[in-house]
């Protein structure tokens, strides 16, 4: 039973076992006649066999399903693993990092296979890009069916985004980015990218107006990705939405159709907090959808999204994709990267507030260096005697973990990882080679940055037609 078979959704059939729940309950407190309670027992009692005959899950009070009944167990929280993964915290009690099989059963996803990294080179017509290769984007929701579309010449679009909590970005903000600017290259689609500063003005101890400057300075970085000022369009949620009708239609739309409880459930949101953290899900929700972006697509609400981001952000999608056909909306497609590790080690990820734990775009190489050197975690052994004996291991140190991200020649990332296995290649030469390598790419980094002016980013940043065929 799926969400177009004109039966009850298993979002439907949730509220209706909460509203039910609750009724069961007054009727007790109540003291009412046995058979009236007898009787709304036995309709809780069918609403739970008939949720877990559609959803293949046992029905949880305050954890409802997220994706049409797709998704396994809630969205939020730490699993029985010790990973926790939800849209602000991640973390795990693993040195190797998030078990990512279990993350996607645990989410309900697909598996980024060796199948389906194949289409995409066909699909395109070049060779897959690293991340793709090393299994950085791992997991997906419906590319397959993108890929459809594709093959029958039916346009898509690429959406992603930034919320904007500090001036400078730090190198795992990078992916994302990375990963998108390709998409739309060698797939010629155009872009929405979406600056949520609206978002950290309500989960930050910050002012409008830092978040305002926040968006376009790292509205700055994101162009110097190399972005085509044709195909993109970046907004800032303060600016965009209240100039856009459309936008803030869909986000009332979709705000109709969620309700509390869920929002607690998927996002765990509690009674203390600010109404407008427990609105905002819409809000990221509704650049998903075509008609958002008049300016772009001409009014069209049928074009496919294909969304890359981090597999935090899914449960925000999750509750898009719930919603979508009960608005007669396409639901948005996914591709989920893994999390960029924090110098520390793989049980975090990299973070802005932290400034040890991250190497951030604007750092000098002398700072790249010093944090490489005094703050990535090492698989190495105690002694050099004891490394060139047993030898490093590249599961848990921080330098080969980036360098799987950076290094693009496959074949000397593997003669890396065969020589710091052995114990050939040292603890101290590794981290040389991270330092090597990300000197450089920062370097340029800025150099693009600087040639980004305020005029560009208001050409990006301003609603207008883009390279699209209506």
């Amino acid at each position: 039973m799926t969400d177009s078979d004109g039966a009850r959704t298993a979002m439907e059939l949730y509220e209706q076992l909460s509203a039910q729940g609750d009724r069961v309950r007054s009727l007790k407190t109540a003291k009412a006649e046995k058979a009236e309670i007898d009787a709304a027992v036995q309709q809780l009692l069918k609403l739970k066999v008939d949720y877990k005959t559609l959803t293949g899950q046992d029905y949880r009070a305050g954890s409802p399903p997220s994706d049409a009944a797709a998704d396994n167990g809630p969205a939020t929280g730490a699993a029985d693993d010790g990973d926790t993964v939800d849209p602000w915290n991640v973390s795990t009690t693993n040195a190797k990092g998030v078990d990512y099989d279990k993350l996607i059963v645990r989410f309900g996803s697909s598996k980024v296979d060796q199948d389906l990294v194949d289409r995409i080179e066909r699909a395109c017509g070049q060779r897959a890009h690293r991340f793709l290769r090393r299994g950085v984007f791992f997991s997906h929701r419906d590319m397959h069916q993108v890929l459809d579309a594709h093959q029958k010449n039916k346009a898509f679009y690429l959406y992603t985004g930034r919320g904007p909590s500090s001036e400078a970005m730090h190198l795992g903000h990078l992916i994302p980015f990375i990963f998108t600017k390709w998409l739309q290259d060698v797939f010629d689609v155009p872009l929405v990218i979406q600056l949520t500063d609206d978002e950290k003005f309500l989960w930050k101890d910050l002012s409008l107006e830092q978040c305002r400057r926040f968006s376009t300075e790292n509205a700055k970085d994101i162009i110097a990705c190399g972005f085509d000022v044709n195909k993109t369009f970046i907004f800032s949620d303060l600016d965009y939405m209240g100039a856009s009708p459309d936008f803030y239609r869909n986000v009332v739309r979709i705000q109709k159709l969620v309700t509390f409880n869920q929002v607690k459930g998927i996002f765990g949101f509690t009674d203390s907090d600010c109404i407008g953290k427990i609105s905002f899900p819409a809000v990221q929700a509704a650049p998903s959808f075509s008609s958002s972006f008049p300016q772009i697509f001409g009014g069209k609400k049928d074009v496919q999204c294909l969304i890359p981001c981090a597999i935090d952000q899914d449960p925000y999608f999750r509750m898009t994709r719930d919603v979508a056909p009960r608005i007669g909306y396409p639901k948005p497609a996914l591709l989920h990267s893994t999390f960029f590790p924090a110098l520390q080690g793989a049980q975090t990820k990299m973070s802005a507030s932290d400034s040890n734990s991250s190497i951030f775009l604007t750092d000098t190489a002398k700072q790249i260096k010093n944090k490489i050197n005094k703050h990535a975690f090492s698989g190495g052994r105690d002694t050099v005697e004891e490394h060139r004996q047993l030898g490093g291991d590249t599961d848990v140190d921080v330098s080969f973990m980036y360098l799987t991200f950076f290094l693009e020649d496959d074949e000397q990332l593997e003669k890396i990882r065969q020589d710091y296995s052995s114990g050939a290649l040292l603890t101290g030469e590794l981290k040389k080679i991270l330092i090597d390598t990300l000197q450089p790419l920062i370097a340029q980094h800025q150099e693009r940055r600087q040639q980004v002016s305020e005029e560009t980013v208001q050409r990006f940043m301003t609603p207008r037609r883009l390279n699209f065929p209506l």
